[in-house]
């Protein structure tokens, strides 16, 4: 475990959560980022995580495929929405949702029309 504060991760401000490349870091309970190595899994991966890292990646894959205009519709219609998710995240939801109702309501309250009307 490494509890030294990184100089240059301070500089820019890098509050660390998760894994970075090798690494895997967090912030203890005194507000210092620990580091440590990243463990190998001790068992491979199930049917469903290979599903679920499949839909993700078709999920990420889907919203590079859309416009910038579309891209920028969801950014803002979560952005007037005043959702605390951003709005790619709200994509990736509504991907793996595909719950309708939840959308049109973002999209009256934002006044964006997300998807296409059904």
């Amino acid at each position: 475990m490494i509890t030294t504060d990184s100089p240059l991760l301070n500089l820019l401000g890098f509050g660390p959560t998760g894994d970075l490349g090798p690494l895997t870091g967090y912030t203890n309970k005194r507000g210092r980022p620990v580091w440590y190595l990243k463990a190998p899994p001790k068992t491979p991966p199930t049917d469903w995580q290979w599903a679920m890292r499949d839909f993700f990646r078709l999920a990420a894959e889907a919203w590079t495929q859309q416009t910038p205009a579309k891209r920028a519709d969801w950014l803002n219609a979560g952005k007037r929405a005043r959702l605390t998710i951003t709005g790619y995240n709200l994509f990736i939801w509504y991907m793996y949702s595909r719950d309708h109702t939840v959308i049109h309501t973002v999209e009256r309250h934002s006044g964006i029309q997300l998807i296409d009307p059904a």
